[in-house]
């Protein structure tokens, strides 16, 4: 697996963009960021995108990505795939002909722009070459991370959670993790609060997984605080961790 960072931050500032993980040129493991990175033939190249739930900095530039399609008049169609509750968000916030035109119906519902595939949490999905399943997280809004295999390579990526336990269970051995830490160890009671980790946070759900990741790769940092949160990472004293920043690439 190729993995590309198109976004890994928890705002928005200049050389900072929400998350969005790019495998292989055609999976996408949440959309807060597209367009503004991929060329029109990157664009066009991405075929799923799983969303690890609802908030805007997760789904944003889909339908930019869909007016793009469009626009091209391009016969092509992005299958979202997510948990129920987040794509009912979708159909009735976002893409409903008000805050943005029914992508699903457009240019007509045979060959939509976007359609939707509703998943179960702990069911393994095949996609293309990918084995896919969403493990519940602890957010505040219903959420998931995914697990994805291909190819004998094991990524996980937890999106946005508090203190949580069942997506520790699928972690064991993993190549790569990506987990978010949001905050800095002096703001646990926000972290808390808006079920989000901090440094420190992180440690201690690390301890829950039997064999760590080869590779664990921060994500959803703020940028306000990126720095601080580095050198807390830094001295966590954890095999192979890494803060991310846009624009990283990996082989898996």
């Amino acid at each position: 697996m190729k993995l590309r960072i198109l976004g890994s931050a928890g705002a928005e500032f200049p050389d900072f963009r929400p998350p969005a993980f790019l495998i292989d040129g055609q999976l996408l493991l949440d959309a807060g960021t597209i367009g503004s990175v991929l060329s029109e033939e990157e664009q066009w190249g991405i075929k799923d995108i799983f969303i690890t739930h609802s908030h805007l900095d997760h789904i944003r530039s889909i339908p930019a990505l869909a007016d793009n399609i469009i626009i091209k008049n391009l016969h092509h169609t992005v299958n979202v795939l997510s948990i129920g509750e987040v794509i009912h968000a979708l159909k009735n916030h976002l893409f409903n002909d008000i805050i943005w035109p029914d992508f699903t119906k457009i240019p007509n519902v045979d060959n939509p722009v976007i359609s939707y595939t509703e998943i179960e949490p702990y069911q393994e999905y095949a996609v293309k070459k990918y084995s896919v399943q969403a493990i519940t997280v602890n957010h505040t809004v219903p959420a998931v991370g995914y697990r994805v295999v291909s190819d004998g390579k094991t990524l996980v990526y937890t999106g946005d959670t508090g203190p949580t336990e069942e997506i520790w269970k699928v972690c064991s051995g993993a190549d790569v993790l990506i987990v978010e830490v949001s905050f800095p160890d002096s703001m646990e009671q926000m972290a808390r609060m808006t079920k989000h980790l901090t440094s420190s946070m992180l440690l201690v759900e690390l301890a829950k997984i039997n064999k760590l990741p080869e590779r664990i790769l921060i994500t959803h940092p703020k940028p306000q605080y990126y720095d601080i949160i580095m050198g807390e990472i830094g001295k966590l004293d954890v095999k192979g961790i890494e803060l991310l920043h846009d624009g990283n690439e990996y082989d898996i």
